[in-house]
């Protein structure tokens, strides 16, 4: 399996498609819906697959990760 160059770049442009955070940047959703998605089980597909690592991301207390891309971005 490859890493996905496009992954943490995605986390920053992708919106939340539905619920209560429809329209909200991923990177935007709290650590507690998060938490409530992992138990609940993540979407499948690429949506599921960037909850799922935001989710990591988040717990793992390395949101500057995103911040140094969204920094390269502009």
């Amino acid at each position: 399996m490859q890493p996905d160059p496009t992954l943490l770049s995605d986390l920053i442009s992708y919106q939340m498609p539905f619920g209560k955070h429809k329209g909200k940047s991923l990177t935007e959703l709290p650590v507690a819906y998060l938490e409530w998605m992992a138990r609940e089980g993540f979407p499948k597909g690429r949506l599921g697959q960037l909850l799922a690592t935001l989710y990591e991301i988040k717990i793992n207390g390395l949101e500057y990760l995103l911040e140094d891309i969204r920094k390269g971005q502009r």
